[in-house]
């Protein structure tokens, strides 16, 4: 009991967590991919309603829902599902490109270190800073190649981008706060429950931003049209965000978030050999130091231990 104590308080992760880690960045690496294929057929909120009904049903016929006050629930379903896939549907569609955009949305590991810091006391320690701080220049890459190809991104697309991964730093810490007065409660459930509270906004803003031409016609819908669906519902949001909600209960939301560096260079490549995209210098050079920052946060409490205590093992 005191080792599993100690072991949570300074954020140390076991073989187990790692392993979800990464299962997490490889569905949410490839699930942009899905995204952009939805969005050949179906608007930005007709996506999002049909993605967190996929995720809804039919799991909601076995799960009950969870044992947890209401608001928490809402809360996560807001942020989570309207607010930061809401703005991304609506930045693949305004200009954003399938490459860029899992990379500017890590911009939520900053977003979820400052909400942690100011709404939970939590430490930022220095190598989750010095991570930050390498993240930072190979986001910086990527804005250099996006300037340098300007056309293809769009100002808008990359501040919904931007705006998209506040939400998610939101919804991080919103599961810290849930963690802090129910730690046992069922994340399976959790997921598929507050999947539901997105359902009827996206739903209520297509009806009234959608053009009437394009109201959904289920019927013409392809094979390919419901195969993201089912992927963006079922892999990327139950799979994905279950263990991923699973490794923020058990651990510190700024010791959990840099994970997600990780999903820009499985974007890419599932970029490359799916949709065709090119890969630029800049954005090789962004995709080394963003893995090297991830491998800062990895490792990082475990070399500066080594330092101070050189028999100490790695």
């Amino acid at each position: 009991m005191g080792a599993a104590a100690a072991a949570d308080d300074t954020g140390s992760l076991a073989g187990r967590d790692y392993l979800a880690a990464l299962c997490v960045v490889l569905v949410w690496g490839t699930n942009f991919v899905a995204m952009k294929l939805g969005l050949r057929e179906l608007t930005p909120f007709q996506l999002g309603a049909g993605r967190y009904l996929f995720a809804f049903l039919p799991l909601a016929l076995f799960v009950r829902p969870p044992r947890l006050p209401v608001r928490w629930v809402l809360l996560y379903g807001l942020f989570q599902g309207v607010g930061q896939f809401g703005l991304l549907f609506l930045a693949l569609r305004a200009g954003m490109s399938a490459a860029l955009a899992p990379v500017m949305l890590q911009m939520q590991v900053f977003f979820t270190a400052l909400l942690g810091f100011l709404l939970l006391g939590e430490r930022v320690g220095r190598p989750l800073q010095a991570a930050m701080a390498i993240a930072a220049l190979g986001l910086a890459c990527f804005c250099a190649d996006f300037f340098g190809r300007g056309s293809e991104v769009t100002v808008i697309g990359l501040v919904l981008t931007v705006a998209s991964g506040a939400m998610w730093g939101a919804s991080n810490i919103v599961v810290r706060r849930i963690r802090d007065i129910a730690p046992d409660f069922d994340v399976l459930s959790f997921m598929v429950w507050s999947s539901l509270v997105a359902v009827p906004p996206f739903i209520l803003l297509s009806l009234a931003f959608d053009p009437p031409g394009t109201r959904w016609d289920w019927r013409a819908l392809s094979m390919t049209g419901w195969a993201s669906l089912a992927y963006l519902g079922w892999f990327a949001t139950i799979l994905g965000y279950a263990m991923w909600t699973g490794l923020l209960k058990r651990h510190p939301a700024n010791r959990v978030a840099p994970f997600s560096l990780a999903v820009p260079p499985v974007g890419i490549a599932a970029g490359m050999l799916a949709l065709g995209d090119r890969i630029t210098p800049w954005q090789w050079a962004g995709i080394v130091l963003i893995v090297l920052s991830l491998a800062l946060v990895v490792f990082g409490p475990r070399w500066r231990m080594r330092l101070r205590s050189p028999g100490a093992p790695l």
